[in-house]
């Protein structure tokens, strides 16, 4: 009987804390997503300034 209320007790407290864990999950998931776009907009920033005089050249504006 003992092991059988604890089993109960066990999954019913697992049930109500798996919606925070899901949050927390969905949140640190998230996170790791923006820190590994960093590097690319860095990178494509880095891009920009260095071929910035290319595109005076195409539209024909000489300033």
């Amino acid at each position: 009987m003992f092991n059988f209320l604890t089993f109960v007790l066990v999954l019913g407290l697992l049930a109500l804390t798996s919606g925070c864990i899901g949050t927390i999950v969905g949140q640190t998931t998230s996170a790791a997503i923006e820190v590994a776009k960093v590097p690319f907009k860095v990178g494509g920033a880095v891009i920009d300034v260095a071929n910035g005089d290319d595109d005076k050249k195409k539209d024909g504006k000489d300033d």
